[in-house]
């Protein structure tokens, strides 16, 4: 029968991770020692500037490598650029055409941002991303994606087509000094929506809201029907539900008894598109410059 060979204990004096000339260490004491190495000095610790410059060092050094081994970017999203990391936080506004999502940037700024227009049809047919500038100047699409100081530039693989509907509208504005608006074209119904467009609406929506740090879904008191392409813009943003807010805007058109009414068929609307057990919270209220 096969002896077994235990271990003496250690002797007095001698650290419990010790270990034999000769002998393999075990994972246990190699643990050990690890536990008793000594911390970092002063000039082993790493020093930066700001938390921003801190993120970027440490993804490009640390979590970079990994990804490219593991082909992360290839079947997940594309690598992250340092403009990801100290760009301003984005809001991005969806809805129907004419539910107010250019007019609320507008009262939100206080005034009109370069290129905008405003109607009853669909007016804005580009996707605009509102930034701070020191002077007013529209960006097209084509130089916007090839700026490295913006957020912007993985945008350039989806096509001519669509950049030519991208454009970066600058206006010196204290609100656009914290945050960046992105502007979207209305959403349209039928064939119109699919095809007419020259580019693939819901794979832009699902890049931003993947980015974005809030979504606004804007609806109309008179617009109250998803249709079929407005459900799967939506459904594109899915995996960014805590994103959300609900917006019920031009609440003063109708009487409060009328609204009352209108709130309770949107959210009857809702109950078929947002696949959450919480109700929705929507939020009430009239987001222009006029008074009620």
């Amino acid at each position: 029968a096969a002896l077994l060979h235990l271990p003496s204990p250690p002797r007095v004096g001698e650290p419990s991770g010790a270990f034999a000339v000769g002998q393999p260490p075990t994972r246990c004491a190699a643990m050990l020692d690890w536990l008793h190495g000594q911390t970092l000095g002063a000039d082993d610790r790493q020093v930066y500037g700001s938390v921003t410059e801190g993120l970027q060092r440490l993804y490009r050094e640390k979590l970079l490598p990994i990804e490219r081994d593991h082909l992360f970017h290839q079947f997940y999203s594309p690598e992250l650029t340092d403009a990801d990391f100290s760009s301003a936080p984005m809001v991005l506004l969806m809805g129907q055409y004419s539910t107010g999502k250019s007019t609320f940037i507008r009262h939100l700024l206080q005034r009109d941002y370069p290129g905008l227009r405003i109607g009853p049809e669909p007016t804005t047919d580009k996707f605009v991303c509102v930034l701070h500038g020191e002077t007013d100047s529209v960006t097209p699409g084509n130089a916007l994606v090839v700026d490295n100081s913006l957020p912007f530039t993985q945008l350039s693989h989806f096509g001519n087509a669509f950049l030519s509907r991208l454009e970066g509208a600058r206006l010196p504005s204290p609100v656009l000094e914290g945050i960046t608006l992105i502007d979207t074209p209305g959403v349209l119904s039928g064939e119109k929506q699919r095809i007419k467009r020259g580019y693939e609406f819901e794979s832009v929506v699902k890049w931003f809201a993947d980015r974005v740090d809030m979504i606004l879904l804007l609806f109309d008191v008179s617009k109250l029907d998803i249709s079929d392409e407005f459900r799967r813009v939506i459904l594109a943003a899915r995996g960014n539900d805590h994103k959300i807010h609900i917006v019920l805007n031009k609440a003063d058109g109708v009487t409060t008894q009328q609204l009352m009414r209108v709130y309770g068929a949107l959210m009857w609307s809702l109950g078929k598109v947002v696949d959450t057990p919480e109700v929705s919270r929507v939020y009430v209220g009239s987001l222009w410059g006029e008074p009620p």
